[in-house]
């Protein structure tokens, strides 16, 4: 394994991290005390608790998840498409590095800047609303899933994308709507009907319901439910991009 190609493209994404810190840290933080203060004060007016847990703390898990999918992707998205854009991509696939090594490098820099910043909502989260975390390792442990798994995701993204509107398409359009009808601002026990079954089959609804369950001890589906279904997505992922390199689908283009 050559860490030290590693090390190199790690600590260039977290350099322009630092460079962006307004883009990259600020705004989404800003974003999301916006959420708890017009959610907790317009909605937690009318429901007090939810199964409980009062409605601004039950809504916390939901809220970094959303953040935490949107930043991954983004973060991992931008990361290996700009490459692509200049024709840099060339020198990192000519030089002596694997897949794996570059993937590595790319796919951690990406959930580091997702960790930190779901860690900061949280912390910032405590401060507005009484939290507990019943579960502080499976906490961590879905913290750690959720922002690799769909940092791998932004990864092939940004391959996948021809141009910036291409690179913005999925997580506007796809991931943003999961993750809203996902459970982040209510249970899915308060739908009705039909409408409680149709949530089951939203992927999202899964990692919510898991990251809620290391806080409260309360979920809309079984733990080991959620956690095998993030693990398979991970997986997926994983045999996605492997494939990408294999074929070179499009990078040696």
């Amino acid at each position: 394994m050559n860490w030290h190609a590693i090390r190199a493209i790690y600590f260039f994404e977290m350099a322009r991290t630092r460079r962006t810190l307004l883009q990259s840290i600020v705004a989404p933080v800003i974003s999301t005390a916006l959420y708890f203060v017009v959610f907790g004060a317009a909605i937690g007016g009318r429901i007090q608790e939810v199964d409980g847990v009062a409605y601004g703390a039950f809504i916390v898990p939901g809220l970094i998840m959303l953040s935490l999918l949107t930043q991954s992707i983004a973060n991992a998205s931008f990361a290996i498409y700009f490459p692509k854009f200049v024709g840099t991509i060339f020198e990192i696939l000519s030089a002596p590095i694997s897949a794996a090594e570059i993937v590595i490098g790319y796919v951690g820099a990406a959930a580091t800047k997702s960790l930190v910043l779901g860690l900061i909502i949280l912390g910032t989260a405590a401060l507005i609303v009484p939290l507990r975390i019943d579960h502080p390792g499976l906490m961590l442990l879905f913290l750690v899933l959720t922002a690799v798994t769909f940092s791998l995701l932004g990864f092939i993204i940004g391959i996948w994308a021809e141009g910036f509107e291409q690179l913005q398409l999925v997580p506007l359009l796809v991931v943003t709507p999961l993750t809203f009808l996902g459970g982040s601002f209510y249970s899915v026990d308060m739908l009705p009907g039909i409408w409680k079954t149709v949530a089951l089959f939203n992927p999202v609804v899964y990692l919510i319901s898991g990251f809620r369950w290391s806080f409260f001890s309360l979920s809309d589906v079984d733990v080991r439910i959620s956690l095998a279904a993030t693990f398979g997505f991970l997986f997926l992922c994983l045999a996605l991009v492997a494939w990408i390199f294999r074929t070179g689908y499009r990078l040696k283009k």
